[in-house]
């Protein structure tokens, strides 16, 4: 049986409560997840963020049009291929929106 305390910093995120709230191990990156008795949701607490930063971001893209392949900037930067392309495909997205509006 798990041991349920009362914690403030702990409130389900479903149904608000309190009470009832009991420890449920921890996630990959380390972060305690807990359990809510009341409504039977695990929830974390304090989730990690994973996003990287808009100057990574705009970094990447720099190095990419300046001639490096996406699997390049992938492996110079650290993060995925994928990353590079989506980021990307979106700043793309983005500076045609923008065109759009100023056309108007």
């Amino acid at each position: 049986m798990r041991k349920t305390t009362i914690n403030e910093n702990r409130i389900c995120p479903k149904c608000k409560s309190i009470e009832n709230q009991a420890n449920f191990g921890f996630n990959k990156s380390g972060t305690q997840r807990c359990k809510c008795k009341d409504c039977n949701i695990t929830y974390t607490l304090n989730p990690k963020q994973r996003a990287y930063s808009d100057e990574v971001r705009q970094d990447a893209i720099k190095t990419y049009y300046s001639g490096v392949s996406g699997r390049g900037v992938g492996k110079l930067k650290g993060f995925s291929k994928a990353n590079v392309y989506n980021w990307i495909k979106k700043s793309e997205q983005n500076s045609q929106n923008i065109d759009k509006r100023n056309d108007q």
